[in-house]
């Protein structure tokens, strides 16, 4: 966006920025409600939505947000049948308001007792590796009514329910013989039980739980302290391999401390674009896992929702051509491993075709709505009565480039008592191959 005056904008837009921050600091806000308020614009401002942002505007998508708590009740209903809910794949152009309803999804979950991670898409965090998606999704666990790390406050519950129906459950089912978990979480729950007065080594293995390694010479000298030396036998087992029972670890214990399961929000899914054709196939398959399209690879009590440019499927499986490139040069390669990958690679990039839910457009009425909500956000936390008056301009236009157009320019009117003749640009998004984003994953679990 630009805009004219005679004013240089490069100093508009600085002071503007630091306008927030400067009144917030100096206290000149007149009640804690300006605060909130105040925070929601910045973020609006920013383009970057927060709870208070979310919690004031709310979600305009009524469609997508039943079929997530469909999800949420789903997961609820499913506990005992050991049945999982399929993933909620949600696609729209830049700026159009993915971010806003997966924060807006994040606060209905922690409403309903779920705990809550929200995954961005990274250098750091790549789709195709399982282990980190893990770690980074713990590490922004939220606990419904509690702050701090989240698995720190799941284990404190957890020590309550030990004698609880739920817990008897949960300990039965990690050490039954059909599980399909490493001995690990087993036998490192026996020990987290019996290791009330050593909270050094629960720790240790809460860090284990979270996704962290653990050295095996630990376990076994925990074990043989507890008495248990011969019951838990610990090998070596893959990363990958781990990181996926993890996920179905982690979830058991959520609702073995008294919590409904766990909601996974995950961002910026077009990111993979920019891997190359290797991992480009791994993303697509786990993408398939997560919207439980995978055989024997459910997830029960988690609910995930993953988000995606709307210009994924024409850029990168049509214009690269993907959808026969991908599985075609996996099976030139032979082995079992890629032929397996090419499969699930293929149904992943089905689901993008024909199972992604787009946002809804916004319509003249659900601009005005939103331009109120804003103007009242504004006033409030500004001390102030910003023009009335609305017109929604061109509806090819993204609800987040209408609403920073309308925060600049009512900032601009409120310090400078100038209205600018505002310029919207669209921001183009590259799905142009860069190795950079690739991250080599760890092996294997061992002694370390």
């Amino acid at each position: 966006m630009t805009g004219s005056g005679p004013t240089p904008l490069r100093r508009w837009f600085a002071s503007i920025s630091n306008t927030g921050i400067m009144e917030a600091q100096t206290g000149t806000m007149a009640d804690e409600g300006a605060v909130d308020k105040r925070r929601a614009i910045e973020a609006l401002r920013a383009g970057v939505p927060n709870r208070d942002a979310v919690r004031y505007l709310g979600s305009s998508q009524p469609a997508i947000e039943d079929r997530f708590r469909g999800q949420l009740a789903g997961v609820k209903e499913g506990i005992d049948r050991e049945t999982s809910v399929p993933g909620l794949l949600v696609a729209g152009d830049f700026g159009s308001g993915k971010s806003h309803l997966l924060e807006y999804f994040q606060h209905v979950a922690l409403e309903e007792n779920f705990v809550c991670s929200k995954v961005v898409i990274s250098k750091e965090t790549p789709l195709y590796d399982p282990a980190k998606v893990y770690q980074a999704a713990m590490q922004s666990a939220k606990v419904p009514g509690r702050k701090g790390p989240a698995l720190p406050e799941i284990a404190l519950k957890l020590g309550a329910t030990f004698n609880s129906p739920e817990y008897a459950e949960f300990f039965d089912w990690l050490n039954g013989p059909d599980n399909g978990l490493n001995s690990r979480f087993a036998a490192t729950m026996f020990v987290f039980q019996h290791a009330r007065s050593a909270p050094e080594v629960q720790d240790q293995i809460i860090r284990f739980w979270a996704g962290s390694r653990l050295a095996v010479a630990d376990v076994r000298r925990w074990l043989r302290d507890s008495g248990e030396a011969v019951t838990y036998r610990i090998d070596q087992v893959p990363a990958k391999m781990l990181a996926l029972q993890r996920y179905s670890f982690a979830p058991r214990l959520m609702v073995a401390a008294g919590f409904s399961g766990w909601v996974i929000l995950i961002d910026e899914v077009e990111l993979i674009g920019r891997y190359s054709l290797p991992q480009r196939a791994r993303s697509y398959a786990e993408l398939a896992r997560w919207m439980g399209k995978l055989e024997g690879e459910e997830t029960p009590r988690i609910a995930a929702v993953l988000a995606i440019t709307a210009q994924f499927e024409s850029a990168v499986l049509d214009e690269r051509n993907d959808e026969e490139t991908v599985p075609g040069r996996l099976r030139t390669r032979g082995g079992d491993e890629s032929l397996l990958v090419a499969t699930q690679a293929e149904r992943g990039m089905r689901i993008i075709r024909r199972d992604r839910v787009r946002l809804d457009p916004p319509t003249s009425s659900t601009i005005s709505a939103i331009h109120d909500l804003v103007r009242d956000l504004h006033a409030v936390a500004y001390e102030w009565d910003p023009p009335r008056g609305f017109t929604s301009g061109d509806r090819s236009h993204t609800i987040r480039q209408h609403v920073k157009r309308w925060i600049n320019e009512w900032d601009l009117k409120r310090l400078y008592d100038h209205v600018p003749d505002t310029e919207i640009q669209d921001v183009r998004e590259t799905y142009t191959e860069n190795r950079d984003f690739e991250t080599p994953p760890e092996e294997t679990e061992n002694d370390k």
